[in-house]
């Protein structure tokens, strides 16, 4: 897998992720939505801890930025 997801991506899923959680055990949300809005968390945490989102694949989409090689 290449890496796709750059640090603000990154960081922006983990805040999303933990903004459900806290809206979860703070019974602002329940039931199926609160069930959903969780495993959308889960899924933003395992993409944030591997830097890739297979679903900026098939549209050829990257946050990551492009390092500059530097002069020889």
């Amino acid at each position: 897998m290449k890496k796709n997801l750059g640090s603000a991506d990154r960081v922006i899923r983990v805040i999303l992720a933990a903004i459900v959680v806290t809206l979860y055990f703070t019974n602002t949300i329940s039931g199926t939505v609160a069930l959903v809005l969780l495993v959308l968390a889960a899924v933003f945490v395992l993409t944030s801890l591997i830097s890739f989102c297979p679903l900026y694949l098939p549209f050829g989409l990257s946050t990551l930025r492009k390092k500059l090689n530097a002069p020889n």
